[in-house]
């Protein structure tokens, strides 16, 4: 799945200008691709909920790909520190929670299934991907997880089947293979 959803994302109009800003992971709860926000904003404009055309673009390609599988999937919303100062009573909990779910709407219409998505978190700034230092803009982003299927084990309990590829962490940018 890794390999395909790579294949998929070097096919984006825009890839040379995102591909830093793009990273798949293997780990122990799935297949984990962040999309990494830069200083300029590179998938959502500051303070913006809806993903920009870049991020649309995305988001787009990746929800063709996922609903070809059978994988739940779990679809996160992180900020920086910086303090959300865009209208009153709106802080980055809403922010991360709403574009998370900005992005669950977006794949939803663009082919992954409404019975794939197991869960949509906001985790404001409490996240931070930089912990050294918390205002980097990497720390925005959005982090979709593909679940790794369950499947019946002999007592009748549910264990975990890695469908990807091994359980270990397996980073790549997705710009690596032409």
């Amino acid at each position: 799945m890794k390999t395909e959803l790579e294949k998929a994302i070097r096919q984006v109009a825009n890839f040379e200008k995102v591909k830093d800003h793009i990273e798949l992971t293997v780990t122990s709860e799935g297949l984990r691709i962040e999309m990494l926000e830069s200083k300029t904003g590179t998938f959502f404009e500051s303070g913006q909920t809806d993903p920009n055309g870049d991020g649309r673009e995305l988001m787009m390609t990746i929800a063709e790909e996922l609903g070809k599988a059978p994988n739940k999937i779990s679809i996160e919303g992180h900020t920086d520190s910086q303090p959300f100062s865009g209208r009153v009573n709106y802080t980055n909990w809403e922010l991360s929670a709403d574009r998370a779910n900005a992005s669950r709407r977006l794949m939803q219409q663009h082919g992954l299934r409404a019975d794939q998505v197991a869960q949509v978190r906001g985790f404001a700034d409490q996240q931070p991907r930089n912990a050294k230092d918390a205002s980097d803009p990497a720390n925005r982003r959005i982090t979709v997880i593909v679940q790794y299927l369950e499947k019946p084990s002999d007592d009748g309990k549910a264990s975990t089947q890695p469908g990807l590829h091994s359980a270990t962490e397996q980073s790549s940018a997705v710009d690596k293979k032409p």
